[in-house]
């Protein structure tokens, strides 16, 4: 990564970015990548100077999704055995490979042991409400992170109105609290790129599009119930789902739809998934818990309509941008999605509006106010 641009004397914030290098890097990693690039573009005298901290790696590309020209510090233990240590015995300190440092935002909740204010993101509590998602050896990982959380974060910053409430339940008072939305790149692609990914891929009717890894709370097996029933009214549509593999029951029980009505790409490169959402017909996206839901803003900045989930943030970010009913009912599923096809060319043209409302720029500018508060 390039060197760390230095800012006259700006305060210097230790940012924890070992998400970068998960297996399968999701939202959490590209939202603190988003959140870098455009803090960058902040004028030199209205941000602080951002040092990366994460785990020992050997030498490697990163995505190139996840190259933000930050500098990152690497601490001399591997990923498994440094959280164990901040957990357990709290060391070693970012400041053995960072110097000093005026704050910590730690961006999860591996929460590194600093001198410094520490400012915390919490993206979402889903082991509290469904523990049985997570393993036992996550589930002590998250809960040791809210402890540490509650007693030391001077502010914490939460993507929306659903995790800050969830965040008051568990104990953080409001006061502490800031409410930091993630933004969106503006996903466009041609029609000549959306034709060629279509024939790349076999795509020769309109289709549904999910995205995500496959986990239980993504709730990919009441989708697929859902969509056999809107595949027998519709013999024009297929379902498309993108995404790695990654735990649990992805198919479960249920109705199916006819196998050659469902095309399951596995990860694709980034410019291939902007196509495929342009060339949606519908974006359903009916996870149980998210803790913001960016594919769905994704979505509806290439113009797809959406269908989400009620009582969810995604639903908060819908704006007439397409509909949300209950994700455990896929008759109801299967209606709106039907519903929205009816009236397509409106939902799609009010998306892509709301979804110009969401900008990293917005997100650094309100992280940078949470680093200056914090100090």
């Amino acid at each position: 990564m390039s060197a760390e641009v230095l800012v006259g004397g700006s305060p210097r914030v230790a940012i924890t970015v070992e998400q970068f290098w998960e297996r399968v890097p999701g939202g959490t990693a590209v939202s603190i990548a988003r959140f870098l690039s455009a803090h960058r573009q902040l004028p030199p005298g209205a941000r602080s100077r951002l040092v990366g901290v994460a785990a020992a790696h050997p030498p490697g590309r990163l995505a190139p999704e996840l190259r933000t020209g930050l500098r990152v510090r690497h601490l001399p233990l591997p990923r498994p055995v440094l959280y164990d240590a901040w957990r357990s015995l709290r060391t070693p300190p970012v400041q053995t490979v960072t110097g000093r440092v005026d704050l910590l935002h730690a961006t999860t909740f591996a929460i590194p042991p600093v001198t410094a204010p520490l400012v915390v993101t919490v993206h979402d509590l889903a082991f509290l409400s469904a523990p049985e998602h997570f393993t036992p050896r996550g589930n002590r990982f998250f809960r040791a992170g809210l402890e540490l959380t509650r007693r030391r974060a001077r502010l914490v910053l939460v993507p929306s109105r659903q995790t800050m409430a969830e965040c008051v339940e568990a104990g953080i008072e409001s006061e502490r609290l800031r409410l930091v939305p993630w933004g969106v790149d503006p996903v466009r692609a041609s029609p000549s790129q959306v034709e060629l990914v279509r024939r790349r891929h076999g795509l020769g009717r309109d289709y549904v599009l999910w995205c995500g890894t496959h986990e239980p709370r993504k709730n990919l097996p009441r989708l697929l119930s859902a969509f056999a029933r809107v595949a027998g009214e519709r013999p024009d549509l297929d379902l498309v789902l993108v995404g790695p593999p990654g735990w649990g029951d992805s198919v479960g029980a249920g109705e199916r739809p006819p196998v050659d009505r469902v095309h399951t790409l596995g990860r694709v490169p980034a410019d291939e998934l902007a196509a495929l959402y342009a060339g949606a017909t519908v974006f359903c996206y009916p996870s149980l818990r998210e803790g913001f839901g960016l594919p769905v803003l994704e979505a509806m900045s290439a113009g797809a309509p959406v269908v989400t989930s009620a009582g969810t943030p995604m639903a908060d970010l819908l704006g007439g941008g397409g509909l949300a009913v209950s994700p455990t009912d896929e008759a109801a599923l299967a209606e709106a999605m039907l519903a929205v096809l009816a009236d397509r060319d409106r939902y799609a043209s009010v998306a892509r509006v709301r979804a110009g409302e969401f900008t990293w720029r917005a997100t650094a500018e309100a992280t940078q106010h949470a680093y200056d508060e914090a100090l």
